[in-house]
């Protein structure tokens, strides 16, 4: 007998407000808009939410009012969630920020804050009784959902773009998936990808599992307000692939105000990308009411989605809170890199140096204040992206057989 289902109360379109029965779909029939879980605001307390998680697991699951499944609900959890939330006054110095800080998912348990949205998806996969997973992946999902699908004792299948960084298609190898190598971009993979959807059953997590995968990415909001002291932020700075990272943590703020778990205040969300692949930046500075699709040709390869999904919903939640949608050059990006990991200690992908770049950019601009409380979000780990990274930094290290020698290279 499967286990029943009780959070959300039922999915409902973002376009049209339909709802439906909380099942794997993801597209209204109605309007052909995106789905996402409604929660019942109103019967949840904020003081209460507030006891439960910090009682509750140092994972994303101590906010499970407010995320897809319910009690009873048996949980893949390799421990995603509760990462860092590092005050970076150095890098804020460097920048001329008084109070900036970082919070780091490069510790996650596959090194990005994809096992976040993973481990909501295939927690309903198994609820709703599938046997197998799958995804569409830019690398670090297909990392994740090899990982969590491994513990969970599930197969998996996870396709990507045939130039994938080779570090991210072995880690996936050796938690077991089959990985399928598509000649194409992300967006030629997601393509195929929904077709497969249609065909096989199987539960792939940012398709038919959409709704409850990128729920997940909640839970970096209401970590950031709960590290905070209960609090949000003044200007949060968000990489943007899919947008759906972005809407989410800006879901999670406007959801712990609706049920008084903080205080309502004014916050900005501001969205960061590579000059190579930037269509919702583009439209953003362009004053469109659209996002036109673009090929991605960046090394951020973690945010190389031409055709973003929830491209025009992350445009117009910067629009409606006052941020801001900015992009960088390649070199920026290897630069953003650099100043994280010389300044903080940490070492991100290069999604993160699109994030650190962009921040250095909107206060270069004075679109960020100084005076402005930041959080930027560095979503992945160094080490998956060295490949990358190796064409644009030459190592300066020194040669040194002996003690002589070396007191010699370092002028002493």
């Amino acid at each position: 007998m499967k286990p029943r289902i009780t959070s959300p109360q039922a999915l409902q379109c973002r376009i049209c407000g339909v709802q439906y029965p909380v099942e794997p779909l993801a597209i209204c029939e109605e309007c052909f808009g995106p789905l996402e879980p409604a929660y019942d605001l109103q019967s949840v307390d904020g003081e209460v939410f507030k006891k439960q998680a910090e009682q509750g697991p140092a994972t994303l699951w101590r906010y499970e009012s407010l995320l897809p499944g319910g009690p009873g609900i048996e949980r893949i959890d390799l421990g995603a969630g509760f990462t860092p939330l590092r005050r970076a006054d150095r890098l804020g110095e460097r920048l001329g920020l008084k109070k900036l800080w970082i919070k780091d998912d490069s510790v996650n348990p596959s090194n990005s804050f994809k096992d976040r949205v993973v481990s909501v998806a295939i927690t309903m996969a198994r609820a709703f009784g599938f046997e197998a997973v799958s995804c569409a992946s830019t690398g670090n999902l297909a990392n994740a959902t090899a990982a969590h699908a491994a513990k969970a004792g599930m197969p998996s299948y996870v396709f990507v773009p045939d130039d994938l960084e080779r570090a991210k298609i072995l880690a996936t190898e050796a938690y077991g998936a089959k990985v399928v190598a598509v000649k194409g971009n992300y967006d030629d993979v997601n393509r195929l990808c929904s077709e497969v959807a249609d065909a096989l059953p199987w539960a792939f997590v940012n398709v038919n599992m959409r709704p409850f995968y990128a729920e997940g990415s909640k839970s970096l909001g209401f970590e950031t307000a709960e590290q905070l002291g209960w609090r949000l932020p003044d200007h949060v700075i968000v990489p943007i692939a899919s947008g759906a990272l972005l809407t989410k943590i800006h879901r999670a703020f406007s959801e712990l105000i609706a049920i008084g778990a903080v205080e309502e205040r004014p916050y900005r969300v501001s969205g960061a990308q590579p000059e190579g692949c930037r269509p919702v930046a583009q439209a953003f500075k362009d004053g469109a009411e659209e996002v036109t699709p673009m090929k991605p040709n960046t090394i951020a390869r973690s945010l190389a989605i031409g055709s973003p999904t929830d491209g025009l919903f992350a445009m117009q939640t910067s629009r409606k809170t006052n941020g801001a949608i900015e992009w960088c050059t390649e070199q920026e990006i290897v630069e953003g890199i650099q100043l994280l990991a010389e300044t903080e200690g940490v070492f991100t992908e290069t999604a993160g140096g699109v994030t650190i770049a962009n921040l250095k950019r909107l206060v270069d601009q004075g679109v960020i204040e100084r005076d402005e409380e930041t959080v930027a979000f560095v979503t992945g780990n160094g080490y998956k992206t060295v490949e990358a990274l190796a064409p644009h930094i030459e190592p300066s290290y020194h040669v040194a057989p002996d003690l002589d020698e070396f007191l010699t290279a370092i002028g002493r």
